[in-house]
């Protein structure tokens, strides 16, 4: 029977950490809808839907197929042209619309502003919202009060957060809607077309604000048209084309490939012009 000694004993290198999970998993996800086909609208065509009482649907693949992942504390711009299924993806990010097929891991508190305002009720005060988008986000009444005079000042409606929300103008609603998203301290922060709220200095505002969160190592999901906000706020770019990843990198070169493909001049009057 053999015997170690002790200069037969190698220490054993400690194993490496694992990697921290992503924010964001998406893995071969599919989504596909009814919609009600518009024909041509004739006194036939709509006595004959009206006798059958059913509409004509269609089906819809918004998303196809699609599999990435958003590291933690990075900036994933989505781009691509209307219809394209950007939206219809952030939507399932953020849990609003299950996917037809394939899975969707969120690691995080989320907060979202995926259409200006989705969420508020009308007929309450500017005040009311906010308590309740709080809650919904998850901080307790005694965080939200903490954050209430902050989400007021950004959105500068000091003197109008006791008026029912349906006597705001479109501006106001933004910039209040904004404000609430932003100043919630998420984890991951899901955001579609909604850098161009408001008048030149909030558009200024919202996106030095994002800038901000964007380096304090918050996870960002930024859908937008605009081409300098993508070059400026992105790590990588997600190019959906009819609901499939086109091409995914570099926001430069995938911005300059999307540009020579919708035919657009990549100069300063396009820069930021819906594309």
């Amino acid at each position: 029977m053999s015997s170690l000694s002790a200069s037969d004993v190698r220490p054993q290198a400690a194993p490496a950490p694992s990697a921290p999970p992503a924010a964001i998993k998406v893995q071969n996800v599919s989504i596909t809808y009814q919609s009600a086909l518009q024909d041509r609208q004739t006194l036939v065509g709509t006595l004959s839907r009206l006798r059958r009482r059913r509409k004509i649907l269609r089906e819809v693949r918004a998303v196809r197929d699609v599999s990435f992942e958003v590291p933690r504390g990075t900036v994933l711009g989505i781009i691509g042209a209307n219809g394209a299924g950007k939206s219809t993806l952030v939507r399932a990010m953020a849990g609003i619309l299950p996917p037809t097929s394939g899975r969707i891991e969120v690691h995080g508190r989320v907060s979202t502003l995926l259409a200006l305002g989705v969420g508020f009720d009308r007929k309450l005060t500017g005040r009311q919202n906010v308590v309740l988008g709080g809650l919904a986000a998850g901080l307790s009444r005694e965080q939200l009060a903490a954050k209430y005079e902050e989400i007021v000042a950004f959105a500068e409606l000091e003197e109008f957060m006791d008026m029912p929300m349906r006597t705001y103008s479109a501006g106001m609603y933004g910039r209040l809607a904004f404000s609430v998203a932003v100043n919630m301290e998420p984890d991951i922060l899901l955001i579609d077309e909604a850098l161009s709220v408001g008048d030149a200095h909030f558009k200024r505002k919202s996106f030095d604000k994002m800038r901000e969160l964007c380096e304090s190592a918050h996870t960002i999901v930024l859908v937008s048209h605009g081409m300098n906000a993508m070059r400026q706020l992105a790590d990588e770019v997600l190019w959906l084309h009819k609901g499939q990843i086109r091409e995914y990198g570099p926001p430069r070169e995938v911005i300059r490939a999307y540009k020579r493909f919708m035919r657009v001049e990549d100069d300063d009057q396009t820069a930021e012009e819906d594309v």
